[in-house]
C-alpha cells in the first residue's frame, strides 16, 4: 500500500512538472511573441472630429475609451492630402522621396522600388492584410498584394462613389460585387483576418475611406433608415446637413471600431496586441475646429494634425497624453522595433522610431523639425509649405506659388507655444528665426526632391496577373490648347473638348510582354449635326482607326473594338487624336483597353 502511495505521488508529482514546465514554456512563448499590430486609419477626418479633441458635438464613445487605455499623440503630423500620407506611412520616407507627387492623374503611385513596411512585417513572420482604401497604385505591379500584404481588399483610388453595395473594390486583383455599406465591410473583413490569424503575429492595416466625399450613409432599401437615424441626430443639434453627414459617418466608424475592438477582447488578444486609430490628413468639416488654422490640403495646424491614440494594454500606460511631435513617417520604425526587427540598412528614412513615447506616454520629439509641402502638379518650395520646430513654425501660403520678392518675409511665422490656432504672425519680430527656417526648409526640399522625375508611372501592360489592363484618361498627358480632363470620378472620368486634331493624349507604357494586343474603347458622342466622328490610335508607326457612332448622350458610353496592335517590349508611348482637323465637337473619352492575344 505504501509503495503503491509512493507511486503515485511520485507520478502526480512528475506530471505536475510537465504542466508547470508546459505553463512555463507557454507563458514564455507568449511573453516572446512578437505583438500584432492594428492600424485603424480614416479619410479627411480632422484632428477636431473627436470627443478626446473637446467637440461638444460630435459622439465617438469608442475612440474616448481608446483613449482612456492608452496613449494620445495631440501633436501627431499627417501630411496634407492622403496619398502623400498614405506613401510615407508605408515606407518611413517622405513622399517626395518615393516618386509619388499627388492624389490622382497617375501620380499617386509608390515608386516600384520603394520597400514597404508590409514587405518588412511580412519577411519578419507576420502574416498581412489590409481593408480599405490603398491609393498607392492601381495597376497590376503596384497593387498591395504585390507589395507586402497576404490579402487586400479594398479600392485602389482616392475615393469611390457608392459607399452601399460599393462596386469599385477588389481582393486581391480581383473586382467583386458587395452587399451592404463599406465602412461595416471593410471591418468585417479585418475581423475575418483577425480571427484567421490569431495563432501567429499579424499586421491589420484597416484603411476606413468615410468620412471622405461623397458623405454618404447607408443609401439601401433595407439600410437608409438605420443611416438616416444618425444623420437625423446630428441635424437635431442644428449642425449644417454636410457637417451632419460627416459626423454621423464617423460615429459609423466608431461603432465598428467598437466591434473590432470587442473581437480583439474574446479572443484574448488584448495583452499581444498594439492597437492604433489616426486619420490621415487635415479634416474636411467646418464647425467645430479646436481652434486651428486650416484644413485638409492646407500647411497651417488643421490640415496637418490628426488625432492619434496606441493602446497596447499592459504595456503602453493608460490616459496618457503627451504633446510630442510625432509623424505618419515615424510608424515604419516603430513598427520595426515593436517587431524586434531592424531596419532595412539600405533604406533612407525620415521616420524615427517613438516607440519610447508610447511605453512612457511622454517625452521629448525625436525631431528638430517637420516639413510639408503640396503642390498637385509639380513639387515645388513656393506653393504651400511649412517647417516646424517645438516652438515656432514658418508656413509659406502662396496659391500661385510665385517665388516672393526680394525684401519680403518668406513666410509667416508663428510661435506655437503661445499661438497654437496661428493667428499672430510674428515674421517682422523675429526676421532670424524666419531666416534660418526658410533656409533649412530649403536644404530639405532639395534632399528629398534630389534625382526624382515627376509624371505619371508607366503602366504595366501583358503583366501576368493582368493580361487586360485599362487606361484610364487621369494617366494621359493632354498637349493642345482645347483638350481637358473632367474629373467625375477616377472610373467614369473623361478626357472632353476634342475640337482640333493636333491635340493629344499620350499614355507611358510598360510593355512587358510583347504580342499582339487587341484595343478597345469607351465613349459617350453626341454632336449636331450628326457628323460621323473618327479618332487615330498610335504606338510608334503603327495606326489604328476607328469610326465612333453617335450614342444617345455625351454621357452615355459605348464600346468598341479597335483594332490590334503589336507590342515590343519595354517602354511604349500610346497616342489618341482626332483624325479629322476640326477634331471631334461633342466626344468624351472614357477609357482605353489594351487586351493580350497571346
Amino acid at each position: 500500500m505504501n509503495v503503491q502511495r509512493l507511486c503515485l505521488t511520485s507520478l502526480l508529482f512528475i506530471i505536475c512538472c510537465l504542466f508547470s514546465d508546459r505553463a512555463q514554456s507557454l507563458q514564455a512563448k507568449e511573453k516572446s511573441r512578437q505583438p500584432n499590430i492594428i492600424l485603424v486609419m480614416t479619410d479627411d477626418q480632422g484632428y477636431w472630429d473627436t470627443e478626446i479633441a473637446g467637440n461638444p458635438d460630435i459622439e465617438t464613445p469608442t475612440i474616448k475609451r481608446l483613449a482612456s487605455q492608452g496613449v494620445t499623440f495631440t501633436r501627431f503630423y499627417a501630411n496634407m492630402v492622403c496619398a502623400p500620407t498614405r506613401a510615407g506611412l508605408m515606407t518611413g520616407r517622405h513622399y517626395l522621396r518615393t516618386g509619388l507627387y499627388n492624389t490622382r492623374f497617375g501620380g499617386d503611385t509608390l515608386g516600384q522600388s520603394e520597400t514597404t513596411i508590409a514587405q518588412v512585417l511580412q519577411k519578419a513572420g507576420y502574416k498581412t492584410g489590409l481593408f480599405g482604401k490603398w491609393h498607392l497604385g492601381r495597376y497590376a505591379q503596384y497593387q498591395p498584394h504585390r507589395r507586402g500584404f497576404d490579402h487586400f481588399f479594398g479600392h485602389y483610388h482616392g475615393h469611390i462613389e457608392r459607399y452601399t453595395n460599393p462596386d469599385q473594390v477588389v481582393v486581391n486583383g480581383e473586382p467583386v460585387e458587395t452587399r451592404g455599406y463599406v465602412t461595416d465591410l471593410f471591418t468585417d473583413a479585418a475581423i475575418d483576418f483577425i480571427q484567421r490569424n490569431q495563432e501567429q503575429p499579424f499586421f491589420c492595416y484597416l484603411a476606413y475611406n468615410a468620412p471622405h466625399s461623397p458623405f454618404l450613409l447607408d443609401t439601401s432599401h433595407f439600410g437608409q433608415p438605420e443611416g438616416d437615424k444618425l444623420i437625423e441626430k446630428y441635424l437635431a443639434k442644428d449642425l449644417p446637413l454636410r457637417e451632419a453627414r460627416i459626423y454621423a459617418m464617423i460615429e459609423r466608424i466608431d461603432q465598428n471600431l467598437n466591434r473590432l475592438l470587442q473581437t480583439v477582447h474574446d479572443l484574448k488578444l488584448d495583452e499581444q496586441t498594439v492597437v492604433i486609430f489616426t486619420s490621415d490628413n487635415g479634416g474636411v468639416s467646418r464647425g467645430f475646429k479646436a481652434g486651428l488654422k486650416g484644413s485638409k490640403a492646407s500647411a497651417y495646424e488643421g490640415g496637418t494634425r490628426v488625432p492619434f491614440v496606441v493602446r497596447w494594454t499592459d504595456h503602453f500606460p493608460a490616459g496618457k497624453t503627451t504633446d510630442a511631435m510625432v509623424a505618419q513617417t515615424d510608424l515604419f520604425p516603430t513598427f520595426c522595433q515593436l517587431a524586434g526587427v531592424p531596419v532595412p540598412g539600405d533604406l533612407k528614412l525620415d521616420g524615427k522610431s517613438v516607440l519610447s513615447l508610447m511605453e512612457q506616454g511622454e517625452g521629448k520629439s525625436p525631431h528638430q523639425y517637420l516639413y510639408h509641402t503640396w503642390d498637385r502638379y509639380t513639387p515645388n518650395p513656393f506653393h504651400r509649405w511649412s517647417i516646424h520646430g517645438p516652438r515656432f513654425k514658418l508656413v509659406g501660403h502662396d496659391p500661385q506659388g510665385k517665388k516672393k520678392k526680394e525684401g519680403e518675409p518668406q513666410g509667416q511665422l508663428y510661435d506655437l507655444q503661445a499661438d497654437p490656432g496661428e493667428t499672430n504672425n510674428v515674421a517682422k519680430q523675429y526676421p532670424e528665426k524666419v531666416s534660418e527656417l526658410r533656409g533649412e526648409f530649403l536644404r530639405w526640399f532639395q534632399d528629398v526632391t534630389a534625382g526624382q522625375v515627376y509624371q505619371p508611372a508607366a503602366i504595366p501592360v501583358g503583366d501576368e496577373q493582368e493580361l487586360e489592363v485599362e487606361l484610364q484618361p487621369s494617366w494621359a498627358v493632354l498637349k493642345g490648347d482645347d483638350l481637358e480632363y473632367s474629373f467625375d470620378g477616377y472610373d467614369w472620368d473623361t478626357i472632353d473638348n476634342w475640337k482640333s486634331n493636333s491635340d493629344t493624349a499620350t499614355w507611358q507604357l510598360e510593355v512587358q510582354k510583347p504580342g499582339r494586343y487587341a484595343v478597345e474603347l469607351s465613349y459617350g458622342y453626341r454632336a449636331e449635326p450628326e457628323v460621323p466622328g473618327k479618332l487615330q490610335i498610335a504606338v510608334g508607326d503603327q495606326k489604328l482607326e476607328c469610326e465612333l457612332p453617335m450614342s444617345t448622350s455625351q454621357n452615355v458610353f459605348l464600346k468598341t473594338d479597335v483594332g490590334t496592335l503589336d507590342l515590343k517590349q519595354g517602354r511604349q508611348l500610346l497616342t489618341v487624336r482626332a483624325v479629322q482637323p476640326e477634331g471631334i465637337q461633342g466626344l468624351r473619352l472614357n477609357s482605353l483597353w489594351l487586351k493580350s492575344l497571346e
